[in-house]
């Protein structure tokens, strides 16, 4: 301490710096105009509880000894008020220690407590007053940000005082030290262009890396962040669009705002005008103002639609891109497609032109000329008859029987992705009704075998047909018998089973491991579909795949009554299989 006060107070207690406010006294401002004030200030905070280990101590230290204060008044206070308060934490943690405890498991106790308290007595004013203070990044701000348990209070504390400068500048400093994937939803992180910048670059990037299986997550991650504000929705779509301008790769990055479009829309935010300027621009307002009043309703509109008509049906044709916005798209979709949807019969067919160009047509354009490379129209009109053929079959409300006479053209039809698409869409608002499985009792309904057909020939539309047969599975069917229930999931499972034939694998195992860990799934159904599995499947299996199906093919409760002693059967090989060319690999 000795040599610290020969720093603060050289001449024994005298101020080191002039104090006449001449040119040499500009530094000690208000400590000279008013000194018996900040000794007053000073003496306060030297009488509270353990002061000495207050980050600010030097810097009051200072400031009293320039303004005359006595050195043997402040050495009694702040060791008269020394509780030791940290020391003590330090002496019960080696106790701890001592009598046996683990040092991590001590290490988690303290700063699970520390982290506790500073979140329920955490004071934004007096975190800002440290940085007032000390005039520079405080040294142990940096060490603090070093460690994730820290990092994660920092998150926490920055969502629930929003306005902090010390937190918001931390948050910048997590950032700048390349944690910005930890912080996607933090909303200060919003408000700090550099950061923001920093979170969206980390988060595409991620998008972009994806693979099939968590792309899903990936995107709804960069969407959520997005959309997090006006200003933040603005940037991204901007510099997003700009990406999208891109030869190589571009369709991804429009793909991805097309999901965060779809993402705004779903938390009831109008974003039709930035969607509208960012797409149309100036050139083809007469579009964009027919889509702006029907995306801004979110309903179709006959005038407008025939006015779209006659714009996509002339010599020179506004963008294709501007009626592929996902959400017109799917109000098309269900007003062909949805049983009940009324559609004015006159323009019947200037919807399924609309639908159909949007869907087959070919249209390049140079962005930064703004003008159009190519234009290839030839699949429009099989589209259109492919759309106009299975709409007047889906309108109709017709039996099983009637379906049946149709089966050869709806397959045919079906070939068609924005026909698929379509049924799926039916056969959706069909199969959903209450009381349909009471009344269609075949092994498989003739509905549910159109969709067999579509994931037959669209492996893109793997996953929605996945999502309706999962909803349809964990539907309890409480107004059946058990058994008639079992054996529609059974059904169910014959569908998924089938699905996974088709190429979508790693989806539809997942799945079913979830439904065999949460154990509201009855066992047998289990056992089905790894019966089912072993029957259709052959090496090579992929790594991912055996970390997912062997533990179901393992589990004695699932296998055990399908084992036989020669291990001669299905599940046995299976097992041998995989010990023999992934378990010992993985060893090796």
């Amino acid at each position: 301490m000795d040599s610290e006060q020969e720093d603060y107070y050289p001449n024994g207690g005298v101020p080191p710096y002039p104090t006449d406010g001449g040119e040499d006294g500009m530094q000690t401002d208000e400590t000279v105009e008013n000194p018996q004030e900040t000794l007053r200030s000073c003496l306060d905070k030297f009488s509270s509880p353990d002061f000495i280990m207050e980050p600010e101590i030097f810097s009051q230290l200072k400031k009293y000894f320039q303004s005359g204060g006595n050195p043997e008044q402040v050495i009694d206070l702040l060791s008269s008020n020394y509780i030791a308060v940290a020391q003590m934490a330090n002496l019960m943690a080696e106790w701890l220690i001592l009598a046996g405890a683990e040092i991590q498991t001590v290490q988690q106790l303290v700063e699970n407590h520390l982290h506790d308290m500073i979140l329920k007595t955490f004071d934004p004013k007096k975190a800002d007053a440290i940085f007032a203070e000390e005039g520079e990044t405080p040294s142990w701000l940096a060490e603090l940000i070093e460690y994730p348990t820290w990092r994660s209070l920092i998150y926490r504390l920055a969502e629930d005082y929003p306005d902090c400068l010390m937190l918001n500048f931390t948050i910048k400093l997590i950032s700048d030290a390349g944690h910005q994937a930890e912080i996607t939803s933090i909303s200060t992180a919003a408000q700090q262009i550099e950061v923001f910048s920093r979170i969206l670059k980390t988060s595409v990037s991620t998008y972009l890396s994806s693979t099939p299986e968590t792309m899903e997550k990936h995107l709804d991650e960069c969407a959520n962040m997005i959309c997090h504000g006006q200003h933040t929705y603005v940037y991204a779509q901007v510099l997003l669009s700009v990406l999208g301008a891109e030869q190589r790769g571009g369709h991804v990055i429009r793909r991805l705002q097309q999901e965060v479009q779809k993402q705004a829309i779903k938390a009831n935010h109008d974003v039709t005008p930035i969607t509208m300027a960012l797409m149309a621009g100036f050139q083809h307002s007469k579009a964009a103002h027919n889509l702006s009043s029907m995306l801004s309703r979110n309903a179709l509109n006959p005038a407008d639609i025939v006015q779209l008509h006659r714009l996509y049906n002339s010599s020179d044709p506004p963008p294709v891109e501007l009626i592929r916005i996902p959400q017109f798209l799917q109000l098309l979709i269900d007003a062909l497609f949805k049983p009940g949807a009324k559609i004015n019969q006159e323009h019947k067919s200037k919807y399924i032109f609309l639908l159909a160009y949007a869907s087959s047509v070919c249209d390049t354009w140079s962005m930064k000329r703004g003008s159009r490379k190519t234009l290839n129209k030839d699949e429009v009109k099989g589209t259109s008859q492919a759309l106009e053929k299975v709409h007047s079959i889906c309108s109709t409300n017709k039996g099983n029987v009637e379906l049946l006479a149709e089966l050869n053209t709806l397959y045919q039809c079906i070939r068609f992705p924005v026909v698929s698409v379509g049924v799926i869409r039916w056969v959706e608002c069909i199969v959903t009704a209450v009381n349909y499985f009471s009344v269609n009792s075949d092994i498989c309904p003739i509905h549910l075998a159109l969709l067999d057909e579509v994931v037959a020939n669209h492996p893109l539309l793997h996953s929605k047909v996945l999502s309706l047969f999962t909803s349809l599975f964990e539907n309890s069917y409480g107004d059946m018998e058990i058994l008639a229930a079992l054996e529609i999931k059974k059904m169910l499972v014959d569908r998924l089973v089938n699905l996974l034939a088709r190429g979508c694998v790693l989806p539809v195992v997942k799945y079913m491991a979830e439904c065999w860990r949460s154990t509201d799934t009855d066992i047998s159904l289990i056992r089905y579909f790894v019966t089912e599995v072993l029957e259709t499947i052959a090496p090579p299996y992929s790594t991912e795949f055996v970390a997912l199906f062997l533990p179901l093919v393992e589990n004695e409760d699932i296998t055990g009554s399908m084992r036989i002693d020669s291990d001669s059967d299905p599940v046995s090989e299976f097992i041998v299989h995989c010990k023999a060319n992934h378990i010992n690999n993985s060893l090796l």
